[in-house]
């Protein structure tokens, strides 16, 4: 029997039984009926999301339309597709979507502040996929629910069925496909939930600055006298782990919005990494995977359901969904103040980069456009080399506009309310990846603790030569050596050759942006060779 009623013949479909906004009770029933899902030890659901077990950006495409063809920065993260290519991959999910016995609907807002606030309808085949956005967008009341009307953008997530890759513009059997004009979102050929997530993202990293309000790729937290941070980075820097902190309340863990009165979370829950989860190192997030909950690609004992967090047999991209208000401490509603401090995270592999650093406001331009991070490309010859990746606004795959665009919302934002920012390291030093030692969390969370109690801003600093930024002498407890990264490598020549490596890194990322950067922006970044 259906739940909630509603009708879709508007879109097509004509599925009789069409489970909308059902509990997490019942549809852990269907997930587990239905798709081969189990429930974990600890209680949340634990499911796979089959061959693709993360995004596909590849295969993301725009349909170009007369209407927003001007604002959108094609190239390789916004590809084009043309209206009737949308048109056939739109029909085909409709077709699929129809063979199914039952579909599940999901209705819930996108953006915490009712003036930004956009309504969403997620329409799939999976219980999972409706599990799964009942916890990553704003919940509904029941009132709330039986007046939403028409929402503002329609998801039709087809994912267990293929693309044609003999339609024009297609280049696999997945796509991806956004159509600004109609409000909707068609996923082919990928069941991996958090297309979904970031397909809502990237609405509103279109339709946001359109209205003069900032949407990042950031977590956000507020102490208890109600200053709030930013945390900006990509995979693996720390983002979600260094903002879900027992001392301050969590604003959110990965979505935000900066308008003239404060920021917002746009999402209603927290999409976190558990590949290698630790109750000891991150006990907020450990305790959140419970009922309600959603596991994706995990690995659990057969007998006792119990998760092995350290087995990446199946990916290292192992993942938890949960609703927001399972962190104890997380504020609800999900607004704060402007921002007294914005961090920018960094996993540095190459080991140069000090554990924290002052950024000037050109600095901060400079480095919120080119948005580095580096990764272990892994073993050749047995030799391990990292690898620079630079992500434009620290979330080029999500951007829709031209990065500049957001990068002068948030100088607009910094100057006007004085907002500090700091740049993090959360990767190596001592030496690069397979030399040099990790940042330990401990080290990094007092740094984070010394920048929201005012003691860093106050620190005396030095130059670093190569990357021109202050670097603060002291931290708390942190050796001095940790915090000057040159001191703490036993080859001095190795690190300068290092660091000039990683400067020349940066120099040609920053060339296709020059052009649309300030002179006092360009000279920002490191010194020349």
């Amino acid at each position: 029997m259906s739940v909630n009623p509603i009708d879709l013949q508007e879109y097509g479909i004509h599925v009789s039984d069409v489970i909308r906004n059902a509990t997490p009770a019942r549809l852990y029933e269907y997930a587990i009926i239905d798709e081969h899902a189990a429930i974990s030890a600890s209680g949340a659901l634990a499911t796979r999301s089959g061959d693709k077990t993360g995004r596909s950006p590849k295969d993301k495409r725009i349909v170009d339309e007369p209407e927003s063809t001007d604002d959108i920065w094609w190239g390789d993260v916004n590809i084009r597709l043309t209206d009737r290519s949308f048109a056939i991959n739109r029909q085909r999910a409709i077709d699929y979507l129809n063979t199914r016995s039952r579909i599940f609907v999901f209705d819930g807002f996108a953006g915490w502040d009712p003036d930004h606030q956009l309504k969403i309808r997620v329409i799939a085949e999976s219980a999972y996929h409706a599990l799964f956005m009942h916890n990553m967008l704003i919940r509904p009341t029941a009132e709330q629910l039986q007046t939403f009307g028409e929402p503002d953008i329609t998801i039709f997530n087809a994912g267990s069925f293929p693309a044609n890759p003999y339609t024009a513009q297609m280049t696999s059997t997945t796509s991806v496909d956004l159509s600004f004009k109609h409000g909707e979102f068609v996923i082919l050929g990928t069941q991996y939930a958090g297309e979904m997530k970031k397909g809502v993202f990237t609405v509103m990293n279109y339709l946001m600055p359109k209205k003069d309000v900032l949407s990042m790729h950031c977590s956000a937290n507020e102490s208890a006298e109600g200053s709030v941070s930013l945390f900006f980075g990509l995979s693996g820097t720390g983002k979600t782990t260094l903002s879900t902190d027992p001392h301050r309340r969590l604003i959110g863990d990965d979505e935000h919005c900066w308008t003239s009165t404060g920021v917002f979370n746009i999402e209603g829950g927290c999409y976190a990494k558990v590949i290698h989860l630790s109750e000891e190192s991150e006990p907020e997030i450990y305790q959140a995977i419970r009922y309600g909950s959603v596991l994706e690609n995990v690995v659990f004992d057969e007998t006792t359901h119990v998760v092995n967090y350290d087995d990446a047999s199946i990916t290292e991209n192992t993942r938890v969904a949960y609703p927001i208000d399972y962190i104890e401490n997380a504020k609800i509603p999900c607004v704060g103040g402007h921002p007294e401090n914005i961090i920018f995270l960094t996993c540095d592999a190459f080991g140069v980069l000090p554990p924290v650093a002052k950024l000037t406001p050109e600095q901060a331009m400079y480095h919120f456009i080119s948005g580095y991070t580096a990764k272990v490309a892994g073993t050749e010859m047995n030799v391990n080399e990292p690898t620079a990746t630079f992500s434009a606004c620290f979330g080029a795959a999500f951007l829709v506009w031209h990065p500049a665009k957001y990068a002068e919302l948030l100088a607009d934002r910094i100057r006007q309310h004085g907002s500090n920012v700091w740049l993090v390291n959360t990767g190596w030093g001592g030496g690069p990846y397979g030399v040099g030692k990790r940042m330990s969390i401990k080290h990094t969370r007092g740094i984070i603790d010394a920048i929201h109690d005012g003691t860093l801003a106050n620190a005396p600093t030095r130059t670093d030569p190569v990357f021109r930024f202050e670097v603060p002498e002291t931290c708390g407890e942190l050796p001095s050596e940790v915090l000057w990264p040159a001191d703490a490598w036993a080859d001095a020549d190795a690190y300068q050759s290092s660091a000039r490596r990683l400067a020349d890194l940066f120099h040609d990322n920053f060339k296709k942006f020059e052009s649309g950067a300030s002179e006092a922006i360009r000279g920002a970044g490191p010194a020349a060779t």
